[in-house]
């Protein structure tokens, strides 16, 4: 019987242990590169998902449950170094001084946060009462209490949208797609542990992408007394006992607007990952304008890239939920599956 083919598998989040799990159960020979020291990727940073509320370890314990059914090599603390090309297979050289052959490669590095300090008006790193979507989530995760950095419990809060997207100042054009109903989300999250508080949500417009999604806006408005201004912060300042005063502009009403608030948490944006950069250069891949790897047809081949044998799964190729992130992994284990067959 002929050797298994080789598949190597470039980063470890939820797109790159779902499909190197996959291809192992189909008996292909899978090694999977993390650069961090465990997989799971940003998946493990997360509290619960939406629309329902799952636990997010729920889903980080299927992933993993399976990566250890299937028993494929897995290398962490780990990057690319080196690609060399050669009658349609590759060697894949690694930051360990590995030399890995293969006959086909997946790209699944993901993407990066919006670095909030680039927003310098809304004072993140400046007032330790402005916090991101990500540190809220941490804190949410840990269980921790929320409150402000004086340890009192927030009274009124202001979730800041669009923070990194759809921002031509900041070079990105695009929606991260998962930002608004996160608000919502975290919004709710809030409500239900601070039922005393006012909690505020500034938005360009809603995006809320999903069937589920919609029902979670109303139920936020209805049921938990969240307010929704339609409106861009222009700015952050912090008063002498640590509370913020945050301006900005009712675009509905056409009034400029100023609140004092204890806690502000801006909604980052996702952003093409730097590692996705490197990987680009290293495979020569052609990106998309907003920086993500471009797929070889958006309609019909979403998981090739530009490179033959070079199959893209994930956020790597632009903004997606977790579920969407899933389907995609699983769609690309399909497609090289196919493509293997068929070397």
């Amino acid at each position: 019987m002929s050797k298994p083919k080789k598949v190597i598998t470039i980063g470890g989040g939820v797109a790159g242990t779902e499909v190197s799990s996959l291809l192992a159960e189909l008996g292909y020979d899978v090694t999977l590169i993390e650069k961090n020291s465990q997989t799971g990727g940003k998946l493990n940073g997360w509290s619960h998902l939406f629309p329902t509320g799952r636990p997010a370890a729920q889903v980080a314990e299927f992933l993993q449950h399976k990566v250890q059914r299937n028993s494929f090599k897995t290398i962490c603390q780990t990057d690319v170094s080196q690609v060399v090309f050669g009658n349609g297979s590759f060697l894949v050289k690694t930051s360990g001084d590995e030399r890995l052959p293969a006959d086909a490669v997946v790209i699944s590095t993901g993407f990066d946060i919006f670095d909030a300090t680039r927003k310098e008006e809304y004072g993140y790193s400046v007032y330790e009462n402005v916090i991101t979507s990500v540190d809220l989530e941490n804190r949410l995760k840990a269980g921790a209490p929320i409150t402000t950095a004086a340890g009192n419990k927030p009274c009124r809060i202001a979730f800041i949208h669009c923070v990194g997207s759809r921002d031509e100042k900041c070079g990105n054009h695009h929606c991260s797609k998962v930002c608004c109903v996160t608000g919502v989300k975290q919004a709710t999250e809030l409500a239900k542990q601070l039922p005393q508080a006012e909690i505020f949500c500034f938005y360009m417009d809603l995006r809320m992408f999903g069937l589920p999604y919609e029902s979670m806006y109303r139920e936020a408005q209805e049921k938990y007394n969240i307010q929704f201004i339609r409106g861009r912060l222009s700015e952050a300042a912090e008063n002498a006992d640590g509370t913020l005063q945050i301006k900005a502009e009712d675009t509905l009403s056409g009034r400029p607007l100023k609140m004092q608030v204890d806690l502000v948490v801006l909604l980052v944006g996702m952003v093409p990952g730097k590692n996705t950069a490197h990987m680009a250069d290293l495979f020569e891949l052609q990106r998309e304008p907003n920086g993500f790897l471009q797929t070889e047809d958006p309609h019909l081949f979403k998981n090739r890239s530009s490179r033959k044998g070079v199959f893209l799964a994930g956020t790597c190729t632009g903004p997606m939920t977790v579920d969407e992130t899933l389907d995609h992994a699983r769609s690309a284990a399909l497609d090289i599956h196919h493509y293997l067959q068929n070397k």
